[in-house]
């Protein structure tokens, strides 16, 4: 029934004078009946703000690795006002596929993405399936539906029908490829700079302040039209400098403003590989900061879910200068199904929904992201496919147990399945698996496969029930 009065009731109850006065109290129960009844003003959905570092290391952030020299004082805050998550996963160590796996909610065994996006060519092509939806277009069908900008590092293709804006983001500023020099915007010989559909030029510009000031435009208009969004702010830092992004003669090394190296007794003249990772690290944390602040400012921080998350472990393939972040106390790094490979830092933040200050150490992995976004947003989700993702809010904002039974990973001829505590690994497939227990052993350093065969022997028949399933 409508909070409004019927019509014959317009002109106010009848008093002790009116020709109906037995009818006078009946007019007050019901006029009493309908306020009771009228549905109460609903809550705004929550806004949606998901980040992303580009092979983020585990062990380069003090909040995960005590020993880290790297100052990061605005992602040091998000874990305090938020959870830290120990037990996050991405879906694939790899930037492409990592990314493709977070935004459609399925491993890549099913969307079929399952390398890295080689050259200009592979960047440039169709690269993700035009027939996989993603976390916007299922936000566009919310009761109330979002707006959604992308705002960094795309690396899913850039062929006609494959860019952000023909994939249901509104709004697209970034680059196309997999990684772009942080002040030319070039990917090899291609400019890399886009806005929607069309090149962009802002030479001289650092990214990362870049993709910031476009997701801060992003979220104070839409903010100010009272409009829910979701806002992917992937940025590109900070990957490791590529020599074919370099003019001749220029030095490949790592580019930071030179604001970012005043917290460090070092300066902008800085040689040393890893101090100057350092300064990429800290100006990355500023800009989230920046981004964060805004959230303040437009006064809806109250009622905006944030994840922020590393799309891959740092890389340690021996590279001099290049894989310099680290991964401690984990594995390996990217491109491996080690734990430095698959295991990222992750933060959650949602005043008064997520404690404060909480760790969740219960597995959770990047495919729940579109889980939890079609959750807050009250989206339905197309029964047509295969979701790998889980709702993961109950788990932050309950401390309730992993909704997963088990988590599996294949990267090239790597592949690994976590189940509880336990986990199998193994490089190629014609090794035998490995097997550690995390709780005990997250640095993989004692294989018990020998100890325990039965245990070997179950985790294997997960991961078949797993092949199986694709």
């Amino acid at each position: 029934m409508s909070g409004r009065l019927p019509f014959f009731f317009a002109s106010g109850p009848a008093t002790c004078h009116s020709p109906f006065p037995v009818i006078a109290p009946l007019l007050i129960l019901l006029l009493t009946a309908c306020i009771s009844r009228a549905e109460p003003a609903a809550d705004p959905p929550p806004n949606i703000l998901i980040i992303t570092a580009d092979n983020l290391g585990y062990g380069d952030l003090v909040s995960y690795n005590p020993d880290s020299p790297i100052l990061t004082p605005r992602l040091d805050q998000l874990a305090e006002q938020g959870t830290r998550l120990t037990a996050f996963y991405t879906a694939s160590p790899t930037c492409t596929v990592s990314r493709a796996s977070l935004l459609t909610g399925r491993i890549p065994q099913r969307h079929g993405l399952i390398d890295q996006l080689a050259g200009v060519a592979g960047n440039y092509g169709i690269g993700l399936d035009h027939d996989e939806i993603l976390i916007p277009q299922i936000l566009s069908r919310a009761p109330t539906p979002y707006v959604a900008g992308c705002f960094g590092k795309w690396n899913i293709g850039f062929a006609p029908g494959s860019r952000p804006t023909e994939r249901g983001f509104d709004e697209f500023l970034g680059h196309a490829s997999g990684n772009c020099d942080y002040y030319r915007h070039n990917y090899r010989e291609k400019h890399d700079l886009y806005r929607g559909t069309e090149k962009l030029h802002r030479e001289g510009k650092y990214t990362t302040d870049l993709f910031a000031d476009a997701a801060i435009d992003f979220i104070q208009r839409h903010t100010a039209a009272d409009r829910p969004w979701f806002c992917y702010l992937p940025f590109n830092a900070p990957h490791f400098p590529v020599a074919g992004n370099k003019p001749p003669g220029e030095p490949n090394i790592w580019q930071a403003p030179d604001r970012a190296f005043d917290a460090y007794e070092f300066g902008p003249d800085e040689t040393d590989p890893y101090r100057r990772y350092m300064a990429v690290v800290t100006a990355l944390d500023e800009a989230i900061g920046r981004v964060l602040d805004v959230l303040d400012d437009a006064e809806v921080a109250e009622n905006t879910f944030v994840f922020f998350m590393s799309d891959n472990g740092a890389f340690r393939l021996g590279r001099e200068g290049l894989d310099v972040g680290s991964n401690e106390p984990l594995r390996h790094g990217g491109v491996t199904c080690w734990e430095g490979g698959l295991r990222v830092v992750a933060m959650a933040r949602w005043p008064g929904h997520i404690p404060p200050g909480t760790v969740v150490d219960q597995p959770l992995w990047s495919p729940d992201l579109l889980i939890a976004s079609a959750e807050l947003a009250g989206a339905p989700l197309p029964d047509d496919r295969t979701f790998d993702g889980r709702n993961p809010l109950p788990v932050l904002t309950e401390g309730a147990p992993s909704p997963h039974e088990s988590l599996v990973f294949q990267y090239r001829r790597h592949a690994a399945l976590r189940q509880g505590n336990w986990k199998i690994v193994r490089e190629r497939p014609d090794q035998p698996w490995q097997l550690y227990n995390l709780a005990s052993d997250p640095a993989e350093a004692h294989d018990l496969a020998e100890s325990h065969t039965d245990r070997v022997r179950g985790l294997t028949e997960a991961f078949s029930g797993w092949q199986r399933s694709f």
